[in-house]
């Protein structure tokens, strides 16, 4: 990594700026946020890529369906260029299988550099089109992720979905940038009782009608409810990591939509409709609409209330076998404009100043994916000081981590979800 000429402006939220000015996170904090030490390997010389990216401009395409997302977007561009004279462009995105197609299209026409797309949010299904067709950056025939400073302090032995995505290997074709885990909200004075797997779900939502709903597939939320309570219905999980078989697809899916036929009529208007995305059911709890809801991240909640969008007694809750969890990645496009500038920007966003801002709820509340034990003793207290929130659940509280199934699944389920009860 390069050496800064200049002090580091932290410019973290206010409760580390506070741990910052009490002292609590020494000067060598400041000297390590942003870099862990260089190896001998990270694509040959950094300082000299990084400076060669200097005044080049990353054309970021990065889902836009959060607001709080966002502006931690557009924090990270402003201290990139500020670090480093890297200009990062936010291109909004609502559905990431578009800039797949771009890419596609681009390198259809023969367009093999200086394409439209330098640097993608990106995982699952989307990361496995790019990656089957070899339209990721690879130079010198190889990954680059895994050669990037700051790879050194991911935590790839205690996180397998860092390095297999959706159970396809990785292969250094894309930088983590966060994890998830699946977990329920609910507000603790009006629910007391939480459901512990799916039959107490739909226990309650008998007793309970109207007061629960998911977003509609393909919805990625309303889709990974439908993914964790196929892992909690199918015969063997095991089969989850293997391809489906469509001829097989009605049979070993009959569990999943029997359950589901079981719960609609006790769904939110009776499941004739569902909200469109996770922002609408969202606006569904904060309403009191409905009484359960769930998110992805599992800091959402804590972020919703620290906006006040949640009432205080809002708490977290997850089924006793697990929840689904992943993780999330950028990836660079073989035919990228600016493919060195990405690789610097994809170092920082793995940095642990990057990490730790993105881990506060009051920011975004995505978990790192950094071992923070692996960080230096400052960083870890910065970590450790950092407020999740009384609705967020610690990593032990979260519980067991159930791997994505194969996309082939996710496939047969939505396919067979519209015709089912959409008429699709």
């Amino acid at each position: 990594m390069p050496q800064l000429s200049q002090p580091l402006s932290l410019n973290l939220t206010d409760r580390t700026l506070a741990l910052v000015t009490a002292g609590l996170v020494s000067a060598a904090l400041a000297a390590t946020l942003t870099a862990a030490p260089a190896q001998a390997d990270s694509l040959a010389d950094f300082d000299a890529l990084t400076e060669a990216a200097r005044g080049q401009s990353v054309f970021f395409h990065a889902w836009s369906g959060d607001p709080t997302i966002n502006a931690y977007i557009e924090w990270a561009g402003d201290e990139i260029e500020a670090r480093y004279g890297i200009s990062v462009e936010h291109v909004r995105v609502t559905d990431t299988a578009d800039v797949v197609g771009i890419v596609l299209a681009e390198t259809a026409a023969g367009r093999d550099s200086g394409g439209s797309v330098d640097l993608v949010w990106i995982n699952g299904e989307n990361f496995i089109t790019l990656k089957d067709a070899g339209l990721l950056y690879a130079p010198d025939g190889e990954g680059w992720a895994d050669r990037l400073p700051n790879w050194e302090v991911v935590d790839v032995a205690g996180n397998p979905s860092l390095t297999t995505d959706f159970t396809v290997p990785v292969e250094g074709l894309q930088a983590p940038w966060g994890t998830v885990q699946f977990s329920f909200y609910h507000d603790a004075e009006l629910t007391e009782a939480v459901p512990a797997n799916p039959e107490g779900l739909l226990e309650w939502a008998e007793a309970n009608p109207g007061r629960f709903t998911y977003p509609q597939p393909p919805n990625f939320l309303g889709s990974t409810f439908l993914k964790l309570l196929l892992a909690y219905t199918v015969e063997d999980r095991a089969a989850l990591a293997e391809p489906l078989d469509d001829a097989d697809a009605d049979a070993a899916l009959e569990p999943l939509f029997s359950y589901l036929d079981a719960l609609h009529p006790h769904l939110w208007r009776s499941a004739r409709t569902f909200p469109n995305n996770q922002a609408a059911m969202r606006q569904l709890f904060a309403d009191g609409e409905v009484e359960i809801a769930f998110a992805n991240n599992p800091a959402e909640a804590s972020g919703a209330v620290a906006r006040g969008e949640f009432p205080e007694s809002t708490r977290s809750f997850v089924f006793e076998d697990g929840m689904i969890a992943n993780s999330h990645f950028v990836a660079i496009p073989a035919n990228a404009n600016a493919p060195e500038a990405a690789l610097v920007v994809a170092n920082f966003l793995m940095s642990p100043l990057a990490q730790l801002r993105k881990q506060d709820p009051a920011v975004w509340g995505d978990f790192t994916v950094l071992d923070v034990a692996a960080l230096d003793a400052d960083t870890q207290m910065a970590f450790d000081a950092l407020d999740l929130g009384d609705a967020t659940l610690s990593p032990s509280e979260l519980g067991p981590a159930i791997s994505e199934p194969h996309t082939s699944w996710l496939d047969a389920i939505e396919t067979r979800w519209a015709a089912r009860y959409q008429g699709g």
